[in-house]
């Protein structure tokens, strides 16, 4: 059986493009047949790829981001899917005005060790090793 899983931030630049390439190595090397993805809840970046310094990052540490584009999430994404996990309660939020929410999870929630509520947008936080260490765990 294929488990889907869509990854979701608010622009689709940073922290879902990076948690859907992990995501897809990992499964990879696991030889997990996945089908990974992600989607930003705005359309500031629609078709654009991720931000540079979070490419840069992932580069670092083996994950290349330069394919990945932005796309903005939508409704048939909740039929498409069997797992979307997003990066934030704004997040969800803004899930659940379009879809229903059964399939919704907090990235955080499988990484309760490292004791937040939610994924820090590097965009604005400027911590784009600490974010990637983040999704990685």
């Amino acid at each position: 059986m294929t488990h889907r899983i869509l990854f979701v931030c608010l622009g689709n630049i940073c922290r879902s493009p990076t948690a859907e390439a992990v995501t897809r190595a990992k499964a990879q090397a696991r030889g997990l047949d996945l089908i990974i993805d992600s989607a930003g809840t705005g359309d500031w970046h629609i078709g654009k790829p991720p931000y540079g310094p979070m490419q840069a990052a992932a580069k670092a540490k083996g994950y290349d981001l330069t394919s990945l584009r932005a796309r903005q999430v939508s409704g048939a994404d909740f039929g498409s899917f069997d797992l979307i996990v997003v990066m934030d309660d704004d997040n969800a939020a803004a899930l659940s005005a379009i879809g229903p929410t059964d399939r919704v999870r907090r990235f955080t929630d499988y990484a309760p060790e490292a004791g937040l509520a939610y994924v820090p947008d590097p965009y604005y936080t400027r911590d784009f090793d600490g974010t990637l260490a983040l999704i990685e765990t």
